[in-house]
């Protein structure tokens, strides 16, 4: 008789635990409506995201070998100085991704977390690095008294801080910072349409493969040759140094982003030629094509002229 009121007991007993574990573990119908929802809205997004990305890579068929030959600046057309433009901007997004989910988060804490001595410290270290390479660029462009004040202040900033501070600046021997885009620039070498790399962010044809070689011409390639560790830890800190240091500008970027960061470049990178060339500033900032004329005609009129930071 016990043995038949036990069992039904346990029978009862794990019927309820069985109802309640299924009444607790089984989703809702609204959970289950919520979780489809959100799954098509993800397939959704990806869908259209491919489907732009296809779109940029179809629109590329219409580029013409005659666009890769541009000399872009700021005030052609669209589809003169940026005819790569659908994939261009996919790149941006991808890159802008990146930024405001990694990089500025990183460059915030970088910026309220080491002292402003310590960062500047660490910048003009960096800098003074470089200043070899400027020298040889310098020299290649034909201005061998700019690349002695350049490699009077590396000895100077070396000697007296360790590259870590700028008495050399105190003395007027102020730096000019170059890389080997600039330098082709200089030569008349055509920027061809401007591009927006990976991570790395806006260049040009011309300036990329600039990229590369100042690449191998860093010292830190071949001072920390062996420990690639710590000569990629360096080059992220490079990288969050650099993003602290437009933390300040970027509010002032409004509107289409893109087009702002890119004509802000390719304005800045005929600045920075033209002034190597010794061109007057006013007749530099914005370079149109019926005006490309005049600039050939005064490379050949002016001598290079030691150009003031």
């Amino acid at each position: 008789m016990y043995q038949q009121k036990y069992l039904w007991v346990c029978l009862v007993s794990l019927g309820f635990i069985t109802s309640t574990h299924a009444t607790t573990s089984s989703p809702s119908s609204e959970e289950v409506t919520q979780k489809e929802t959100a799954e098509v809205i993800a397939a959704d997004s990806s869908s259209k995201t491919k489907n732009s990305r296809l779109d940029a890579l179809k629109e590329l068929k219409n580029v013409k070998t005659k666009d890769l030959k541009v000399n872009a600046n700021a005030t052609q057309p669209d589809e003169v100085k940026d005819p790569l433009q659908p994939l261009n901007r996919q790149v941006y997004a991808f890159n802008d991704m990146l930024d405001r989910n990694i990089a500025r988060p990183l460059a915030v804490q970088y910026t309220k977390n080491v002292p402003g001595e310590v960062r500047g410290s660490y910048r003009q270290f960096r800098k003074n690095l470089g200043e070899p390479w400027n020298a040889i660029n310098q020299l290649i462009q034909g201005r061998p008294l700019r690349a002695a004040k350049t490699l009077g202040r590396f000895s100077l900033n070396t000697i007296t801080t360790l590259g870590m501070a700028d008495p050399a600046r105190r003395l007027g021997l102020d730096t000019e910072e170059e890389n080997f885009g600039t330098t082709l620039g200089y030569y008349g070498v055509p920027s061809g349409p401007y591009v927006m790399l990976p991570i790395y962010g806006p260049s040009t044809f011309r300036d990329g493969f600039g990229t590369l070689v100042d690449g191998q011409a860093r010292p830190q390639k071949y001072i920390l040759d062996g420990n690639d560790r710590l000569y990629w830890s360096e080059q992220v800190m490079r990288g969050l140094d650099t993003r602290s240091q437009i933390l300040d500008v970027e509010k002032v970027l409004q509107g289409d982003k893109y087009a702002a960061i890119r004509d802000i470049y390719l304005q800045r990178k005929n600045f920075e030629i033209a002034e190597k060339k010794g061109l007057d500033a006013d007749s530099i900032s914005f370079v149109d094509d019926e005006t490309e004329e005049f600039f050939d005609d005064q490379e050949e009129i002016n001598a290079p002229e030691e150009s003031k930071e």
